[in-house]
Formats: structure tokens, C-alpha cells, sequence
């Protein structure tokens, strides 16, 4: 079923450029475009520990750029990874051209951008690849506020379908054994992951490890790799990367439903570690405290994403490999209610 599925994929985008038509299918062209060479996995340490444990911080507020501030500093700053006179990568989460939390909030973009030129980076792109079917991605990023955010805070819009992909192999992937990435993610000096958090009606949930799937070649997304493991398929094409920093958007979240549209709360924080399973896992821990999630995990670490990147060694393995901290910026007493609710077990 899978290999009948991609032979319709690779037959329908050859049809597509006989008849001259990929600018109105634009997801098939990039579908027909092979990897220009390959690499090995763009692998990065995490920086942001105390003790062995990865640091994950929460910041509640009102004012988005204090936030993203706040939460960057309690866990090191962007001196941890050495942002000064270095070109920095921010990846959003630009899946298609609706509002967030379907995508991430342009202001926690703005803010991200001119933090980092304030930590002294030359220059910032921002970039993804909308979904096959949701292309462009210039036009989603225009139509989100998330072209003017990025440029008025002095950053340079990319869009991943106009540039090359490198094969990269995954020499430990169960369900996949290459995927291809695109040459921005080896272009530039650092690369921060900038998710929202939401559910997922195929893979769970997305937050830091889905949010690579954007960045990745069509031939390889999950549904026509895998179907069956969905979450897996996730996991593993992380093994093709890590970011130096997440900077997880959590201004609104979807906790029921996903990708596309589902039910939102307004949180009001931000969470920020250089750990994707550990930031994963506290992002989950917070949709579960609304209760509407039909197809939760009774443990976030039954969640099939972070099972596959425990196995992995993509980040931590258990609650006692987190160290969590937070901080209120403002007045915002449903902050602490909401902290004592959320359960790394």
C-alpha cells in the first residue's frame, strides 16, 4: 500500500511537469527534486543542563518579548550557544496559512528575531515548508502576519520548497532509513526550533520533534512512509538533526483536534530548553491539564513521539532528567494554578 501510494505520488508529479503545470502544484515539483548530495546528521550537544538534568523553563506574562527574554535567561542565555556573530535559523511552524496556534504566533517570532540580534547575530532567516497540500509558504507566511513580524524585527524570509535538500542517512532509524533536509538547516550557524504546542489528529501531538517534519522532503513524511507509525517516523527523522535551542510558543495552544483547527485556551507563557524530548514532554504535561485530549496518554512518556526518542537517546529518558523552572512576569495568578497541575510522571 505505501509503495503504491508514493509510485501515485512520483507518476501524478511527473504528469504534473509534462504538462507544465508545477507552479499551480507546487508540492509535486518539489516532490520531483532529488537531494543535490549528502551529509551526515547535523548533530549539536545539549548546552542547557544543571546537574546532568536538562533545563526546561515555563514563563508565564503578558508581554511576549519579556517572556521569550525571561525564559531564554533562565536556562543560560543565547551566550550558551554562542549566538554572537553567528547567521541563526529560527523555524516556526508555518504548516499552512491559518492563525495560531495552527501556526506559530507571530509576535513570539518578532520577539525570538530581535532577541537575537540583541545577543549579537549577523543575520536571521526565518524559514519553513508548508504541507504538500497547504503550499506556498510565502503565501502562508504572508497571510499569518508572520513575513511582516519577521521582517519588521530585521530578519530575512526563507522558503524551504524554492532551495536544495541533502540526503542524510539514519543509520539507527527503524522505519526510515534516509530523509531528506533542507540545505537551510546546514546553511546557517545555529537553528532555533520554534513550535507551538497542539494536538495532532496523525501524530498525537506536534511540538518540538514534529516540528522538524517542515523542514524535511515530501518523499518522506510520515503518512507516506509509514501510516502505521506515524510517531515513530516522527521520532526517527530527528536523527537527522538537532537544534542548538527550542523556544516553544505556548501563548495559545490547541489542546483537542490539530493540526489544522481545534479547540484553544489561552496559556500566556513560553517555554524554552535546548532538550526537544524534555520540552516535548512539559508541553504535553500542559495540554493534558485541560482534560479534552480524547486520545491522551495516561503518561506523557507513553506518548509514542517521546517512547521512540527515549529508545533513541534523543533527550531525556525519564521525569528525574528534567529540572524544571518557571517565572511569572506579571501579574498572572492562573500561572501558578496552572504550574501545579502540570505532571512530568
Amino acid at each position: 500500500m505505501e509503495l503504491n501510494r508514493r509510485a501515485f505520488l512520483y507518476l501524478f508529479g511527473a504528469l504534473v511537469s509534462s504538462l507544465g503545470l508545477q507552479d499551480s502544484f507546487g508540492g509535486f515539483r518539489v516532490l520531483l527534486k532529488s537531494p543535490k548530495e549528502e551529509r551526515p546528521p547535523r548533530l549539536r550537544g545539549n548546552l542547557f543542563k544543571e546537574n546532568g538534568k536538562s533545563l526546561v523553563s515555563i514563563v508565564g506574562g503578558g508581554d511576549t518579548k519579556t517572556m521569550v527574554r525571561e525564559a531564554v535567561s533562565r536556562i543560560g542565555g543565547f551566550e550558551k550557544i554562542g549566538i554572537r556573530g553567528k547567521t541563526v535559523l529560527v523555524k516556526p511552524n508555518i504548516v499552512s496559512g491559518r492563525r495560531h496556534p495552527t501556526t506559530t504566533n507571530p509576535d513570539v517570532i518578532r520577539a525570538t528575531v530581535s532577541l537575537l540580534y540583541e545577543a549579537g547575530a549577523t543575520r536571521v532567516y526565518v524559514g519553513d515548508m508548508s504541507a504538500l497540500f497547504r503550499l506556498s509558504t510565502k503565501e502562508n507566511m504572508e497571510k499569518t502576519g508572520i513575513t511582516k513580524a519577521a521582517m519588521d524585527a530585521g530578519a530575512y524570509p526563507v522558503y524551504f520548497e524554492d532551495h536544495e535538500w541533502i540526503g542524510v542517512k539514519l543509520s539507527a532509524g527503524k522505519y526510515i532509513k534516509e530523509v531528506y533536509v533542507s540545505e537551510r538547516i546546514f546553511n546557517t550557524d545555529c537553528v532555533i526550533n520554534l513550535p507551538v504546542i497542539k494536538t495532532h489528529r496523525s501524530a498525537q501531538y506536534s511540538i518540538c520533534l514534529k516540528n522538524f517534519i517542515g523542514a524535511t522532503h515530501f518523499r518522506q513524511r510520515p503518512y507516506f512512509v509509514d501510516r502505521r507509525h506515524w510517531e515513530e517516523v516522527v521520532t526517527e527523522i530527528n536523527l537527522a538533526y538537532s537544534p542548538d535551542l527550542n523556544i516553544v510558543d505556548g501563548t495559545t495552544i490547541m489542546v483537542e483536534g490539530g493540526p489544522w483547527k481545534g479547540t484553544e485556551k489561552e496559556t500566556n507563557l513560553i517555554i524554552a530548553s535546548g532538550d526537544r524530548v524534555a520540552a516535548d514532554v512539559v508541553g504535553l504535561a500542559l495540554i493534558k491539564t485541560f482534560g479534552l485530549w480524547k486520545s491522551a496518554p495516561k503518561s506523557v512518556w507513553e506518548a509514542r513521539q517521546i517512547q521512540r526518542a527515549v529508545e533513541l537517546g534523543l533527550g531525556a529518558t525519564k521525569k528525574d532528567e528534567i529540572k524544571l523552572v518557571s517565572a511569572s512576569t506579571g501579574q498572572f495568578r492562573e500561572f501558578d494554578e496552572l504550574l501545579t497541575k502540570i505532571n512530568l510522571s
